[in-house]
């Protein structure tokens, strides 16, 4: 393909993104849906040239960032009350997929190898960490509930990932040591966390001094791909040694980062991670058509392959559901014998937990790295593409139904100790103490009036009002309403002197941002 019709196919996806992301909104859709169904119309429109993906580039262009982001905002401390539950999921799950999608399309297709039928079952078992996102974004659940599903999706692919490369071992040498994969597999872990505790110090004590901005933030987006591609150097994890980093990062950023690099940062992180999310949507769609042709067009895919296919991705549900509802008894009975550190999710929690298994790009770009002369690899190719259409438009497009059928509730023991108007109590009076050491000159002459009687009264007002929400609620929408009018007010007006060229564009951006900023927290305050 020449560059410039290269050029131009990414500018039509981008455009085609924003159209889908628009009609998702409009019809009320999961963008992860439109945007899936959407490349893989377009994918068949004539004249378009069939998108080939080539596996690793694909893994090491969107996969970094994106666990990144994820890891940089998960609650840390959360993470490790649940690891346990997390690592269940994230390993323990992941095998039990695997051996049961195995012995299922064995018994589907007998003349698929053992060794085949394992690499099957490896490639679809973890969910992805970019469809985890797209749908959490979208849904509203317990903390316990979004923590094992955040913590699950960061560190899955790496227990995936380990069973795949041993699978193909097998395939091709014939030999398979389940000791060997376990030891493999906590040496990778261990290696990846390792160089990526390694990357993430290094940003933590470098990064403060690069002394601007945009370089800050720079580095910032650049550690993904350091630590990933240093892991994958090392031949360790480079899942975990980002995932690592994004951990590391994202505690220390709020000492790293002043006030103006986090803001401008984290809209450029959002920027940059809603385009990724949705090019990997388009991209999966898009090779719909490739898929199909190399099999021998849809005739073949439907009268072969789509039956097995069916039921692979029901044993797919049904071992989630197993190991979940499974594990969930084992915690109940643990409770009974007398050690009750760990609640019960409880059969609603379950079942919405077991719901939300959609398989992504690292799915399909794991099962185009086979090898070409690998038994069933077509096979393979078209069953982890049912698995991803089928999980993505069905789990997807139910999900916030099934939320809301379970009617899921925030146990006491999972609230954090303080409310968010607490937290602002705790805060204004934090900086009241200071104000008022500070409000007097050495002979105690107060010089501060003013602003010592506003930290004063914000101190007070934040302790009226912490823990009686529901009594101030329209009092405070209507106060901030105004706020917002009296904003708009001084954003017509300065516009108004600007283009009558009363003041340059200097003085223009300086008090535009200004009252983007007041916008920003009078919108925040009123939500």
């Amino acid at each position: 393909m020449h560059p410039m019709q290269l050029f131009e196919l990414l500018i039509a996806m981008l455009l085609a993104i924003i159209a889908l992301h628009y009609a998702a909104h409009k019809l009320g859709l999961p963008p992860a849906v439109a945007l899936l169904t959407g490349g893989a119309l377009l994918a068949f429109l004539p004249g378009l040239p069939v998108i080939s993906l080539n596996p690793e580039l694909v893994l090491v262009i969107f996969l970094p960032p994106l666990l990144m982001d994820g890891a940089w905002f998960i609650a840390l401390r959360h993470l490790k009350r649940h690891m346990i539950g997390i690592t269940s999921l994230a390993v323990g799950a992941v095998i039990f997929t695997t051996v049961l999608v195995a012995v299922v399309a064995h018994l589907l297709v007998p003349s698929l190898p053992w060794a085949a039928c394992a690499a099957l079952g490896a490639i679809v078992s973890p969910p992805d960490a970019v469809s985890a996102r797209a749908v959490l974004s979208r849904v509203s659940l317990p903390r316990r509930l979004s923590i094992l599903l955040e913590g699950e999706s960061l560190l899955n692919d790496a227990s995936g990932l380990v069973l795949f490369r041993f699978a193909i071992a097998a395939g091709v040498t014939g030999a398979f040591s389940m000791v060997d994969a376990l030891e493999t597999f906590f040496l990778l872990a261990l290696g990846g966390a390792l160089v990526g505790a390694v990357i993430g110090a290094a940003w933590v004590k470098l990064c403060p001094r690069l002394g601007d901005e945009y370089l800050m933030i720079a580095s910032s987006m650049l550690a993904p791909w350091a630590s990933y591609l240093l892991g994958e150097t090392f031949h360790v994890s480079g899942v975990i040694a980002t995932v690592t980093t994004g951990l590391i990062c994202g505690w220390y950023q709020h000492s790293v980062f002043s006030a103006a690099v986090r803001m401008r940062g984290t809209s450029f992180w959002a920027v940059m991670i809603f385009l990724m999310e949705a090019t990997v949507f388009m991209l999966i769609g898009s090779s719909l058509r490739g898929v199909v042709e190399r099999v021998g067009g849809f005739g073949v895919v439907l009268n072969q392959m789509a039956v097995p296919v069916l039921l692979i991705l029901l044993a797919l549900t049904l071992a989630r559901f197993l190991w979940i509802f499974g594990a969930d008894a084992i915690t109940v009975i643990v409770n009974r014998l007398g050690y009750r550190r760990y609640a019960p999710l409880g059969a609603r929690s379950a079942t919405v937990l077991s719901w939300t298994g959609m398989r992504g790009v690292v799915t399909l770009a794991v099962a185009l790295s086979v090898p070409e002369d690998f038994p069933g690899r077509d096979f393979i190719l078209v069953t982890a593409f049912g698995v991803i259409l089928g999980t993505v438009l069905i789990q997807g497009m139910t999900l916030g139904r099934v939320i809301h059928w379970a009617k899921l509730e925030e146990p006491d023991h999972e609230r954090p100790r303080l409310s968010m108007s607490q937290a602002e109590a705790s805060m204004a009076q934090a900086q009241a103490r200071v104000v008022e050491q500070l409000a007097y000159d050495e002979d105690g002459t107060l010089i501060h009036p003013q602003l010592l009687e506003r930290y004063r009264h914000r101190a007070v007002i934040s302790a009226d009002y912490a823990g009686q929400e529901h009594h101030y609620a329209d009092r405070l929408h209507a106060h901030f309403d105004l706020v917002l009018e009296a904003i708009a007010a001084g954003r017509t007006e300065l516009l108004r002197l600007h283009r009558a060229g009363d003041i340059d564009e200097d003085t223009l951006q300086e008090l535009e941002r200004d009252l983007d900023l007041e916008e920003l927290s009078a919108i925040s305050a009123k939500a």
